[in-house]
């Protein structure tokens, strides 16, 4: 998919967004990027060829316009209010992010983008927001953080099972990785930057996948794979691996999460991270075996898909490498 000049701008000023609330010395500078990140990602949301495209971006706009509101409510306290101050800033953090108990736009937001615009909202859009609130917890430590990680793990765990549309499967597992990248925060920079770092080659590489399908509904996949091994085995190796499952990259991240928690005595909290990765590898399992074991006859699409199987065996590779490559390389070391 080429992109046009005003897209390239715009995902410019996203990036340049993203690297100022990052980078930034002040509270004041790290908020002026959250609005330049903002403002360039509303109009590479809207599409022409997308009807729920404007639905998609005028909830995603009031909810960041709310986010943004309450850090600048947060800012008046601080002076005289230091920790309501905090607990205002993590919340508005929190929910620029999509972590629960303030998920409730994200699942919506994802239904109306096209594939690409899911990659930038799952993986580019919650760089600053962790970002800061790492920042934030080395500071202090609040109660909400671990409120907010166990509503995440069981939220993103339920909400997905009833689920059949792909892109809300997505925010359901993106809600639930939540849990695991804040528990990452919470141990030491270090592991919430390997664990997002994972977590955006996985899900990326999955969403090509189901953009490369064209693939909006578990039906939709059934009619790709049919006709093609390559293509049943590589949704089958990216939704185990997505949902962290031996060994597949998916699963160092949380092995060494698992082994920082055990450390660090977080028993309970570890328990419930662990039962939420069952339930949303259920689901995973659920659309893999479904892709693997049931044939469904050629459509159109499968068709179209048979014309340009040329790009079937490049991607094949590309996927693989990425999801088996780093499990093979520490497997030997």
């Amino acid at each position: 998919m080429m992109l046009s000049s005003s897209q390239m701008l715009f995902f410019s000023t996203l990036s340049l967004g993203t690297l100022l609330s990052v980078s930034s010395s002040s509270w004041f500078g790290a908020w002026i990027g959250l609005e330049l990140n903002l403002l360039s990602f509303i109009p590479l949301i809207s599409s022409k060829n997308n009807q729920y495209s404007s639905e998609a971006a005028l909830k995603y706009f009031l909810i960041q316009a709310l986010g943004s509101s309450i850090i600048i409510m947060s800012a008046s306290f601080m002076m005289s209010f230091n920790d309501l101050s905090t607990l205002l800033f993590t919340v508005a953090l929190l929910l620029k992010s999509g972590a629960a108990p303030f998920h409730f736009w994200f699942p919506s937001v994802m239904e109306g983008l096209q594939w690409p615009q899911v990659i930038i909202l799952m993986t580019i859009q919650k760089i600053a927001p962790l970002s800061l609130l790492s920042y934030l917890l080395y500071s202090s430590a609040l109660p909400i953080i671990p409120a907010a990680i166990i509503t995440s793990a069981m939220v993103g765990a339920i909400g997905g099972i009833n689920q059949t549309l792909l892109r809300k499967i997505l925010a359901y597992s993106s809600i639930n990785h939540m849990a695991w990248m804040m528990s990452a925060i919470l141990i030491s920079e270090t592991n919430w930057l390997i664990y997002f770092s994972f977590y955006c080659l996985i899900s990326t590489s999955v969403a090509i996948l189901f953009n490369y399908q064209e693939a909006f509904h578990i039906s939709h996949i059934l009619n790709h794979s049919s006709h093609s091994s390559q293509m049943k085995m590589l949704t089958f190796s990216s939704l185990l691996s997505l949902g962290g499952l031996p060994p597949f990259t998916g699963f160092i991240p949380k092995w060494l999460i698992i082994q920082e928690m055990i450390s660090s005595h977080m028993f309970v909290m570890l328990a419930i991270l662990l039962s939420s990765a069952l339930l949303t590898l259920f689901y995973y399992l659920r659309i893999a075996m479904t892709a693997l074991t049931i044939s469904s006859p050629k459509t159109k699409w499968s068709m179209k898909l048979t014309n340009s199987s040329y790009l079937t065996p490049s991607m094949l590779y590309f996927n693989m490498f990425g999801l088996l490559a780093p499990s093979l390389f520490m497997i030997i070391l």
